[in-house]
């Protein structure tokens, strides 16, 4: 077979993709598998099997990172790499980081009964705790592999119930002895869906990101006056939700106050003590803001402290502002970006180029190698959630894009 004409077969792809959606699926249709779960290890174990079949050589490092090698003619070339995760956000979709590692595994079983030799070694990779949403930061997995991040600090870091992050590491049992550093690493490609709205508005089946948005992370902290609801006279109170809602309109309002391309979201509340007849005492709430201009994001941050400050003397309400994690605007490598779009125009989908307002670890691994991205629209522009769906046609599409980026940079 012309390496030309080599493609993915659509049907098993679908088929994997679905046999994975039923670890920590929901009624409503989604997936709710999070990290260092026993979903978690439900889903590593399939993966591993799957591997497995195709008789790759299996790495699991110390962050629980799991890297499947396809050895190269050349195996002291640097390796091309392709992946993303397999964890999702509580009551998550289906498609959110488990189309790029089930893509690249298509990828890699079409090589393989095609009996396909590439000059380099292909590795597929799943990123352990992409999402940040038990462990706090998003991306540990490939923070500690890159450099950004201390393995023994990823290792302390606890969810809402104070279990931490190694510990659960080893409970389900992929604390590797590899260690989690970055090596030398030709190329990396991370195929992903949207998570917006444009491809699908546009009527494009492949988009090219020429790189992410940046990210902060905050937690904020309302200390208030917890007391009797009946008894308390309302212009005594100190109530620390009342607090926290202003703050959070202040929030919403961000964007168009800083007049830039900006987005800012509240996502998480914690309510103390939580009862219909006390008054809140503490609240705690995370603060998302994401731009492709990293002067206007500082600008942001200042505004907002000074809206919070503001709110809190009012209320008689302190408030702190802690930053948790901050990333930069990632921009990809332009010649791999472009020979993605090489390789999609060639097989005919004409791609849209475009920037990435989600997250990826891509946007931390484009700190060890030239990386790429390759997405697929999101219906109705829906994900972290149930209803999040794409075509099976375009994740074949994609799927098929991204086969021939890695031939290409593989070299056959």
């Amino acid at each position: 077979m012309e390496i030309s004409s080599l493609r993915v077969n659509g049907q098993r792809l679908k088929t994997t993709l679905e046999e994975m959606a039923r670890i920590g699926g929901t009624p409503g249709g989604g997936v709710h598998r999070l990290a260092l779960s026993d979903e978690d290890r439900h889903a590593r174990d399939l993966f591993l099997k799957w591997l497995r079949e195709i008789n790759l050589e299996v790495v699991v490092d110390e962050m629980g990172n799991i890297f499947g090698k396809r050895l190269g003619k050349n195996p002291n070339l640097p390796p091309v790499l392709s992946g993303s995760h397999l964890d999702t956000q509580p009551k998550g979709g289906r498609f959110d980081g488990i189309l790029g590692v089930m893509g690249v595994l298509e990828v890699l079983r079409t090589l393989q009964e095609n009996r396909v030799e590439t000059e380099r070694t292909v590795m597929i990779v799943n990123w352990t705790n992409e999402e940040g949403t038990r462990f706090t930061p998003a991306m540990l997995g490939s923070g500690v592999w890159a450099g950004v991040l201390d393995r023994d600090w990823a290792y302390c870091r606890t969810d809402i119930l104070g279990k931490k992050f190694g510990e659960e590491l080893e409970r389900i049992g992929y604390k590797g002895k590899q260690p989690a550093k970055r090596g030398p690493v030709h190329a990396y490609f991370e195929f992903h869906i949207e998570q917006g709205p444009i491809l699908e508005k546009i009527g494009k089946t492949i988009g090219i990101p020429k790189g992410i948005l940046g990210i902060s992370w905050y937690d904020i902290f309302v200390e208030g006056k917890a007391n009797q609801a009946g008894p308390t006279p309302m212009e005594v109170r100190n109530d620390a939700l009342c607090a926290a809602a202003e703050m959070i309109l202040k929030a919403n309002e961000l964007p168009a106050r800083m007049g830039g391309n900006m987005v800012s979201t509240v996502g998480e509340i914690h309510n103390f003590p939580n009862s219909r007849n006390i008054i809140p005492g503490q609240v705690r709430f995370t603060l998302d803001v994401r731009s492709w201009d990293h002067d206007l994001m500082g600008r942001a941050t200042e505004e907002i402290r000074k809206d919070f400050l503001g709110i809190s003397e009012k209320r008689g309400c302190p408030v702190r502002m802690e930053e948790v994690w901050r990333i930069r605007p990632t921009v990809f490598d332009p010649d791999l970006v472009r020979k993605v779009g090489e390789a999609a125009n060639q097989l005919g989908y004409f791609p849209h180029p475009m920037v990435s307002g989600a997250g990826h670890d891509a946007a931390l691994v484009s700190q060890v190698c030239p990386t790429a991205m390759i997405f697929v629209p999101s219906i109705g522009g829906r994900s972290h959630v149930e209803v999040e769906d794409t075509r099976w046609e375009d994740c074949e599409a994609g799927a098929n894009v991204l086969l021939h980026s890695i031939l290409q940079s593989a070299g056959c």
